[in-house]
């Protein structure tokens, strides 16, 4: 049981930050290589622990939120009206960037910034990690080749790997900047935010 808890916990610590941090599945599969545990309760156990860890991530940047411009905050409650529009669409999507190696924490970021229901958002993240992590679970064998402090190391220096988190950075600060009622073409239907 102890041996449960601490991978929630690593899971759930790799996943609350913001951004260069080690991938969740290299966790997964460590475990599947180095201790008795079956794969299906790493897999779950990691699914939960990275969805809990991204929930509270973006629920931490829901309340750096207040602390926007006006102008941003008018911004990013378009997009939340538009994905709240859209849900079938934003969850696939979500389903679909779930199961890709993509960073997912600045997504989280972003949906806490625009405030969008976080449940739906997480539970298909979830779902999408369960696909992805008996992935790697299954291909563990062709991993055990290579040295699990070379992907850290990999991950967190490799040039692309950095240049991968600095834009996906960019892109978060960005979409706060885009006029998304203008964008959207809504511009009417969402009143101006209070000045803060």
């Amino acid at each position: 049981m102890t041996t449960v808890l601490i991978l929630f916990l690593i899971v759930l610590g790799i996943n609350l930050l913001p951004a260069f941090g080690p991938p969740t599945w290299s966790i997964i599969v460590l475990y599947g290589l180095t201790t008795d545990l079956p794969v299906p309760l790493i897999v779950i156990v990691g699914a939960l622990a990275a969805a809990l860890g991204r929930l509270l991530l973006a629920y931490g940047f829901r309340y750096l939120r207040d602390y926007l411009p006006a102008k941003q905050k008018r911004n990013l409650e378009a997009a939340k009206h538009f994905i709240d529009n859209r849900p079938k669409g934003a969850l696939l999507g979500l389903g679909l960037f779930a199961l890709s190696p993509l960073p997912s924490a600045q997504l989280f970021e972003a949906a806490g910034l625009a405030g969008v229901k976080l449940m739906r958002f997480t539970a298909a993240f979830f779902l999408g990690r369960i696909v992805s992590y008996s992935i790697y679970a299954a291909t563990a064998g062709v991993i055990r080749k290579s040295s699990l402090g070379d992907v850290f190391v990999e991950t967190l220096t490799s040039p692309w790997g950095i240049a991968l988190q600095v834009g996906m950075i960019v892109l978060l600060a960005a979409l706060t900047q885009i006029d998304w009622a203008r964008l959207l073409g809504n511009d009417d239907k969402h009143p101006p935010a209070a000045k803060s």
